[in-house]
């Protein structure tokens, strides 16, 4: 019999899956353990409260989960559900104001200057440039004159004050996010504010804000070339879902939403069903379940907003959008694929993670260590959000003397052997690892935890899912990556996008004009 060596890599997947079979027992420890520290409530309203117990620190995080993001925007109103974002961290009636009941009344006369002006400013025809003037005015010192009774950032100011770090709130496509940490002794505090927010929401400084977000728009978009190049990259991808809309709005749209269409957006989306709050930290679930109960009931209640039916049709040809102007080369591509709910779901992440993740991805060793014609390639998926039918994107940074062309050759190269050939049990196992180890880390964290328990909760109606996830890791093969990369990889279902590096004016002239 002949002596048998195992070679490094052999013992490499060895190691592997002997830690994957450790962690899967802990796995399910750890399910049972959050089962007896978690506590669940829905209230009459429909709002959603999760407890989780970590009294290691007298401390606790919290996220306010709203199921509604830029992809509900109304028509015409894009940017609205990021415009809202901005209007919660403005006060309520209590916090916020020298007098509400003169305030209010003020706020009332800058919506009816607002539309006063746009009235007469939207006119195809006829518009009376002495009378916009004049409008123009009077909205402005209307809006001057509800700037008294505000008390400036005193909502973040009362947070932080008392405690409170990493105050912020994050809306995306698919959903809005509020969420800070504070000291366990201020949580009565904290659900007094965050209800106060999502039930009595005022739209102080309304149009101020506005200019803050066109002022966003400008920076992300405007004059930033990737940022043109991913919005005309989604709206190419896209012929009727929301996901082809520019995430921060279309410049004409984010000028001329009002106040009047954020309470409208607010009053639809901000209702107890549509609502999960998880707290994680020192807290006891018996004693402060009542208490945040009393304060989050005041939340209105309201049916759930129906969910989006517009299916994006299938893609038939393949479709390209081309820039070129002078600055940094960029490629990128996409794929359409289903949402976070088909069951390859994990077939993609587990392609992302062999594609891309770190130095021993193929694409990082392909095209930036062995080819070195890229600064930086990846895939990842879904984009631009999970919650419907996304896409599966790929893009890389050329090199000074290489071309989005050749990126695009390479990239085309990598996906080929993803299709005709299966990945290596060694891209596999670490697939698998990898996604155990950085589910395991998002546990240790408070807020960490706290998002990925009220985003388990909003996504699938209980947390537990989470843990389910290694489940169908677990059940990846390598026959399943290639048929998923046979379905979906193909030229018909692709939109790809970049920028080409235009030649100097005066250069481009001169070149031609030689002959």
């Amino acid at each position: 019999m002949r002596n048998r060596k195992f070679s490094w890599m052999s013992k490499g997947v060895l190691a592997l899956t002997l830690t994957a079979l450790a962690w899967s027992g802990a796995w399910a420890q750890d399910l049972k353990s959050f089962e007896q520290r978690i506590t669940t409530k829905v209230l009459p309203n429909g709002l959603t409260l999760v407890i989780c117990e970590r009294p290691e620190a007298p401390v606790f995080s919290y996220t306010t989960f709203i199921d509604a993001g830029d992809v509900n925007d109304p028509s015409g109103e894009s940017g609205l559900a990021h415009m809202f974002e901005h209007l919660a961290f403005k006060g309520t009636s209590q916090i916020g104001t020298k007098d509400y009941p003169a305030e209010k009344v003020a706020l009332a006369k800058v919506e009816a200057a607002n539309k006063a002006y746009e009235a007469e400013y939207l006119k195809a025809v006829g518009r009376d440039p002495q009378k916009l003037v004049a409008l123009k005015k009077a909205f402005v010192d209307a809006q001057a004159e509800a700037h008294k009774f505000v008390v400036p950032n005193q909502f973040t100011d009362v947070a932080e004050r008392n405690g409170a770090t990493g105050v912020n709130a994050e809306t995306s496509l698919d959903n809005t996010e509020y969420f800070w940490s504070m000291p366990e002794n201020r949580l009565e505090l904290w659900a007094w504010l965050e209800s106060g927010r999502l039930a009595d929401v005022v739209p102080r400084e309304f149009y101020k804000e506005r200019d803050v977000v066109v002022e966003e728009r400008r920076m992300r978009t405007d004059s930033n070339p990737i940022g043109r190049l991913v919005e005309q990259f989604l709206a190419t991808a896209y012929v009727a879902h929301n996901y082809g809309r520019s995430g921060i709005g279309w410049p004409s749209e984010v000028g001329q939403i009002d106040a009047t269409e954020a309470m409208a957006f607010h009053k639809k989306y901000y209702v107890g069903s549509n609502i999960v709050v998880v707290v994680v930290g020192d807290v006891n679930a018996k004693t402060a379940m009542p208490m945040l109960e009393k304060y989050f009931s005041k939340v209105p209640a309201g049916p759930k907003p129906e969910e989006m039916t517009t299916v994006e049709p299938k893609q038939f040809a393949e479709k390209t959008v081309a820039i070129r102007e002078q600055t940094q080369p960029f490629y990128i591509e996409g794929y359409h694929r289903p949402n976070y709910r088909d069951p390859d779901d994990a077939v993609y992440d587990a392609i992302s993670d062999i594609m891309s993740n770190g130095r021993v991805s193929r694409l990082y060793r392909s095209l930036v260590r062995d080819q070195q014609i890229a600064a930086e390639a990846e895939g990842f998926s879904p984009f631009p959000g999970d919650k419907y039918p996304g896409l599966f994107a790929f893009y890389a940074v050329p090199l000074p003397g290489h071309t989005p062309a050749e990126m695009r050759d390479a990239i085309h190269k990598e996906i080929d052997k993803l299709k005709t050939a299966d990945v290596s049990d060694e891209e596999l196992a670490m697939y698998k690892t990898r996604t155990r180890a950085d589910l395991l880390r998002g546990l240790a964290d408070n807020q960490g935890l706290s998002n990925t328990l009220a985003e388990y909760q909003t996504r699938y109606g209980d947390w537990r899912e989470l843990f389910k996830q290694l489940e169908k890791v677990d059940k990846v093969s390598k026959a399943d990556i290639r048929r998923v990369a046979n379905q979906v990889f193909v030229a018909s279902n692709r939109t790809g996008a970049w920028i080409e590096t235009a030649a100097p004016a005066a250069a481009a002239q001169k070149a031609g004009g030689a002959r």
